[in-house]
């Protein structure tokens, strides 16, 4: 699809040195996009440019360091000459079990990189570029904002506000800046691991479509998302699950419920 074409145009994608980022970075690398990616160290950072290969970048940045994130704005139109696409990727979740027994420190890094990084990072590449030029935001957000679940509250609150944050973004930018975002379900990526690795048959045979997901899967509708072919769409949240919001799908594979 011509739409799909990202020749000519430059990403940068936040936390990509491995999982879900680095496979988006690879996903616009391939549609011809020049990527940029950040990682907390240089040396993860220029791993995954590696990886990506071509002229992927990468810059060592921690999500949060605003004078890193300023710098990584600034190199990247130093180096490519415009920064068109954003992927604020870079996500945490430091604080497991109920909510109320969180201390503020955990609290504060949960909400630091998954929902400040994102606002500091859109603002600077705003500024920066994409206010007077034109651009495409995606945040990447989880299938847990929008639901309940043991022990990871605070991270799904922190990604329920984040979607809540695209749409404000998608608001407040229009018309120059389209703001989407993605809601992965249960992905194979380190982060994930405590929700699939010692179970992921079962995760598997509860989902409608029958697997887990692959980073490859969420990083082709954000490839989409950003290209022309998704051209109206802005405020947007792209669940990509599988079908597991859906619920378990058991019931319905054993014949139960269905009427007669």
């Amino acid at each position: 699809m011509a739409g799909l074409d990202l020749t000519g145009r430059t990403a940068v994608v936040t936390g990509a040195s491995r999982g879900i980022g680095l496979a988006i970075a690879q996903a616009i690398a391939a549609a011809g996009g020049n990527v940029v990616l950040t990682s907390r160290s240089q040396e993860a950072a220029d791993a995954a440019a590696a990886q990506v290969g071509g002229t992927a970048l990468g810059v060592g940045a921690h999500a949060v360091d605003e004078e890193a994130a300023q710098r990584c704005v600034d190199l990247t139109l130093e180096r490519f000459g415009s920064l068109d696409i954003l992927v604020n990727n870079a996500g945490t979740n430091p604080a497991y079990g109920p909510v109320i027994d969180q201390d503020h420190g955990r609290f504060a890094k949960t909400f630091d990189v998954n929902l400040w990084a994102p606002v500091l990072w859109t603002g600077l590449a705003t500024r920066a570029w994409m206010g007077e030029h034109g651009g495409a935001v995606v945040n990447t957000a989880s299938v847990g904002g929008m639901a309940f679940e043991a022990n990871i509250g605070l991270y799904n609150a922190s990604k329920a506000a984040l979607i809540h944050l695209t749409k404000q973004l998608a608001l407040e930018l229009s018309p120059k800046v389209r703001v989407n975002a993605v809601a992965p379900g249960v992905v194979r990526t380190k982060l994930a691991e405590a929700l699939w690795k010692e179970h992921e048959q079962a995760v598997a045979d509860s989902t409608a479509l029958g697997r887990i997901g692959e980073p490859a899967d969420i990083a082709s509708a954000v490839a989409f998302l950003v290209s022309d072919a998704a051209s109206w769409i802005t405020g947007e949240t792209m669940v990509i699950d599988g079908g597991q919001l859906l619920g378990d799908v058991l019931p319905f594979r054993q014949g139960v419920g269905i009427g007669v």
